[in-house]
């Protein structure tokens, strides 16, 4: 089989050359006992990076045959560029990995072996989270656990280290949507799948590229574009103001009657207009999140612009 692995970059001139050599390595271990073919190859997508990565990436091409880059005209996070390679890059099956060494490299062949079984996807699973802080893991777990409760397919601890087969990268190329977020868009597939678990390493150098910031907002994407449960909570938290509005009124309507405590129009006025008020400007600012969904959606512009393809 011809395999082609895709290394998403940006700003990673620390840890890119090291990321290469290790790849290289393991490729030319499986092309010479003929596990893959000798056109395989390891394509980096520079994500408009503001460092020397790009090029790095062009000396690494000058020195290898097996490695090819593509450059983004600028950059589009890390999902897009993700999508750049998966949809550019030939060969009978593709397998996506960050470039900071976190994931471990060495389940690749076990990877090949599975698509030789019959698999078409093939997740790399984190087996557990002892090398991220306290928070890290909690709020990763709760990532997981809360897509889950939102109704998404998501594989738990599966990040965007996988293989594809190229019948799977072809109905990929069918989802047009803007707004990405892959861990939910390849079970969609509905293919054969298996997974494979591994040990996360600690990043080998640089920094890492989803602070907290982008972390909520990669979460919230992914929320809002696989699931319309925001929407029937909506739904379910009118209901239910509609419940304690009734049961509101009966006690004011009671303390009216059968007491002398009741002070005129607190209870059925101040109550209701901050209750409601809050509850309303929160309904619209999910609404509008997914109508500002639909917006990106409708004009169609192009996810991802390649600039140089080497």
């Amino acid at each position: 089989m011809r395999l082609g692995i895709v290394v998403p970059c940006y700003n990673e001139e620390e840890v890119l050359s090291e990321t290469a050599a290790r790849l290289l390595a393991l490729l030319d271990r499986l092309i010479e006992r003929g596990i893959i073919d000798a056109q395989s190859r390891i394509c980096f997508v520079d994500d408009g990076s503001k460092d020397t990565t790009w090029s790095l990436i062009e000396q690494l091409c000058l020195e290898s045959l097996h490695v090819s880059g593509l450059k983004l005209s600028r950059n589009r996070g890390h999902q897009n560029a993700l999508l750049a390679g998966l949809l550019t890059v030939e060969g009978d099956a593709l397998i996506s990995i960050d470039a900071d060494l976190q994931d471990d490299i060495t389940i690749i062949e076990q990877m090949v072996e599975q698509y030789h079984k019959g698999f078409d996807v093939v997740y790399g699973v984190r087996k557990e989270r002892t090398v991220d802080t306290p928070f890290k893991r909690a709020t990763a777990e709760g990532f997981y656990k809360l897509m889950r409760l939102m109704g998404v397919d998501i594989v738990y601890n599966h990040a965007d280290y996988r293989l594809l087969s190229r019948r799977a990268l072809e109905e990929l190329r069918r989802f047009k949507e803007v707004n990405l977020f892959l861990r939910a868009m390849v079970p969609l597939l509905g293919f054969k799948s298996t997974q494979l678990y591994y040990d996360r390493a600690e990043r080998f150098a640089g920094e890492s590229k989803y602070p907290l910031k982008k972390m909520l907002s990669f979460a919230w994407d992914g929320i809002t574009s696989f699931s319309i449960m925001p929407l029937r909570f909506i739904t379910a938290t009118g209901f239910l103001i509609f419940i304690a509005t009734l049961l509101m009124s009966a006690w004011v309507l009671g303390v009216k009657l059968f007491s002398d405590e009741a002070v005129p129009g607190w209870a059925s006025t101040v109550l209701p207009i901050y209750f409601i008020g809050g509850i309303q400007v929160f309904a619209l600012g999910i609404v509008g999140e997914y109508i500002g969904k639909i917006y990106m959606e409708s004009k169609e512009r192009p996810r991802f612009i390649i600039e140089k393809k080497i």
